[in-house]
Formats: structure tokens, C-alpha cells, sequence
């Protein structure tokens, strides 16, 4: 239980520091012969701050609470 809680509060910490994951995506559009042209397209899914908030308490009560009391 002690890794999911140390987990969740850097996910949380990386979440409200960063705030989005951006990801690029290569995909090919002509290809003839010996020809090859590709494109890179750039994306970027947000993360709200809330999410992050969440997942840093989440944590923090998973590391704090002792384990009598989660059963």
C-alpha cells in the first residue's frame, strides 16, 4: 500500500506542476514508389487541477492513515 501512496502523491506533484501530457503522433500521408512524405502531428491532452489535487491527498492519507483503520 505504501508504493500506491508514494505513487499517487508524484503523479499528484507531477500533475499540478506540469498540467498536461503532449504526445506526438507520425503518421504517413503519400506514399508512392520511392516517395514518402509524413506528417508529425503535435497533441496534448490537459490535466485539470483538481485531478492532481486528488491524487496528492489521496496519497498523503494512504501514506499517513495506519492500516487498522483502511480495512
Amino acid at each position: 500500500m505504501r508504493i500506491f501512496g508514494v505513487a499517487l502523491v508524484l503523479l499528484g506533484i507531477l500533475a499540478l506542476v506540469f498540467g498536461r501530457i503532449s504526445y506526438k503522433r507520425q503518421s504517413t500521408i503519400l506514399d508512392v514508389g520511392g516517395i514518402k512524405a509524413t506528417t508529425t502531428e503535435r497533441k496534448t491532452i490537459p490535466i485539470p487541477p483538481i485531478v492532481g489535487a486528488i491524487a496528492l491527498l489521496g496519497g498523503i492519507v494512504i501514506l499517513v492513515v495506519p492500516k487498522q483503520r483502511l480495512r
